[in-house]
């Protein structure tokens, strides 16, 4: 273990970060990392637990405790106290496609399931992650890895986000050849797309590309699956075919005056911020989307919050969040124990610009809106909200929020972006394979299983197993991979 001791003689210690009123006068990455020396001391305090809920990866009341992934986490924090760098990377290089993606944008449950909880504060094994794969590239020990031997087996990938690049990555580096396709035009799905730069600079995702493509990957962009090219088409020409297209059916609002112009869905309004920052190679910003609006994001997820930093970069009048359900405590609950995932109070770097711009915090918890007020010219100008309260439905038991009389307000809002959620995957893809899906859209396989109802047919990712996180995205292209593998080989030695 790191030092027995560590954990009572070092405090937490994180990244730098800029003043919001700073870091929202561009959309670069704001964290500055600690020293060697101080991310030592914070690998010292691991206590190598005996039983590691940090890498345990389980489910217990009904969300994830510990890493998906079930990265060494006592063994890397160890090394990372100890110096020895190359061999942290190799460590969790064994069980990790791209630390360099979840050390930035990862909620880091491994942290929450940390003994140190108990009556401190974790270890900071995300900054520490971050710290090991950033020296591993500055280093020059991440390099390609391609295949000594060509299997002669061909997959196709529909896909290019964590999930797809993940299979991508395992499946090539198994001999096998592998092809991804992009509907896009640019590789990394939600990662290019739905994270805004702030929170993942895009050249992260470029320089592991420009390795994958070294290795041996192929990637085709702007080439829609179900539309450009056939099912039956990919299906004649690779041996195996996996589905990693997301959960990108967003929830919509459906109330009076949603056809009002300036109303868009969350993904859409932040792909084209990123687009617009990338195309110009960020010399211009679409500053015309927020400038001077009265900005109403609808959600209280990270989808919400990364929308309420970009309008607030974006120069907005005001930025309002609403979220349906109370405000969580801001200390665990007694029916909410350790090692659950604490549902707790958070506020993110979004809403702490809000703060430090507007002076308060922009969500408005247990409110929903009702309709949307139009100009003259058929502009959102308005929108009618509305408080909720908790009540128990009568017919089937459930608790459910409902509206609470003489509560209504009318609030300003010129620009509306609807951050409500995704509710699985795109029907026109589903429909070209002929794959079984379940009630909530979401590609069907057996339990722990990744092969569809469709033969050579696999899936995995969000449009597996419904809204998720990076991690899990990852591990699931992981877990897909080795299922692809065996099926082609009779065996596979992927982890």
């Amino acid at each position: 273990m790191g030092k027995p001791t560590g954990f009572l003689e070092y405090n937490r210690e994180t990244a730098k970060v800029l003043p919001p009123k700073v870091r929202i006068a561009n959309f670069k990455e704001f964290r500055t990392p600690l020293n060697k020396e101080k991310q030592k001391l914070q690998g010292a305090r691991c206590m190598a637990c005996g039983v590691p809920f940090c890498q345990s990866g389980m489910m217990i009341g009904g969300m994830a405790s510990g890493c998906p992934l079930h990265n060494l986490v006592p063994e890397t924090n160890d090394l990372v106290f100890t110096g020895n760098w190359k061999q942290a990377f190799l460590r969790l290089n064994k069980t990790h496609s791209f630390p360099e993606f979840t050390s930035r944008v990862c909620p880091a449950l491994c942290e929450a399931a940390c003994t140190c909880n108990l009556n401190g504060e974790p270890v900071s094994t995300k900054e520490n992650e971050r710290a090991i794969i950033e020296t591993a590239y500055a280093e020059g020990w991440v390099v390609p890895q391609p295949p000594k031997v060509r299997t002669g087996k061909t997959i196709a990938v529909i896909g290019s986000g964590p999930s797809g690049l993940a299979a991508a990555q395992q499946l090539n580096r198994r001999g096998h050849n592998v092809t991804v396709f992009e509907r896009s035009d640019r590789i990394g799905g939600l990662l290019r797309y739905g994270i805004p730069n702030m929170k993942l600079e895009k050249s992260v995702i470029d320089r592991r590309l420009k390795l994958m493509e070294a290795e041996g990957v192929k990637f085709v962009t702007n080439t829609n699956v179900g539309v450009d090219i056939t099912a039956e088409e990919l299906l004649k020409k690779y041996d195996r075919v996996i589905l990693c297209c997301g959960a990108s059916n967003p929830r919509d609002i459906k109330v009076p005056g949603r056809d009002a112009k300036g109303i868009y869905f969350a993904v859409d309004f932040l792909k084209k911020v990123t687009k617009t920052l990338l195309d110009s190679d960020f010399t211009k910003a679409p500053y015309e989307e927020a400038r001077g609006k009265h900005v109403l994001v609808i959600g209280g997820g990270d989808t919400g919050n990364d929308c309420v930093g970009t309008s607030v970069r974006l120069g907005a009048k005001s930025v309002t969040q609403l979220e349906m359900m109370p405000m969580p405590p801001t200390e665990r609950a007694a029916s909410n124990p350790w090692p659950e995932w604490p549902k707790v109070l958070k506020t993110d770097y979004g809403q702490e610009e809000a703060i430090a711009v507007f002076g308060h915090d922009p969500r408005v918890y247990q409110t929903t809106v009702t309709d949307f007020i139009k100009d003259k010219n058929g502009n959102v100008c308005q929108a009618r909200i509305v408080k909720l309260k908790s009540e128990k439905d009568a017919k089937t038991g459930r608790m459910m929020m409902v509206p609470v009389e003489g509560t209504e307000e009318v609030i300003p809002a010129d620009l509306v972006l609807i951050a409500a959620g995704f509710l699985g995957s795109q029907k026109y893809v589903t429909d070209a394979f002929k794959v079984a899906t379940t009630a909530r859209t979401n590609v069907e396989t057996k339990p722990e299983a990744y092969e569809t109802s469709v033969p050579r047919v696999f899936t995995a990712g969000d449009m597996h197993r419904g809204q998720s996180l990076v991690v899990w995205a990852i591990r699931e292209g992981r877990e897909a991979a080795k299922a692809v593998d065996e099926s082609l080989m009779g065996y596979t030695n992927l982890v």
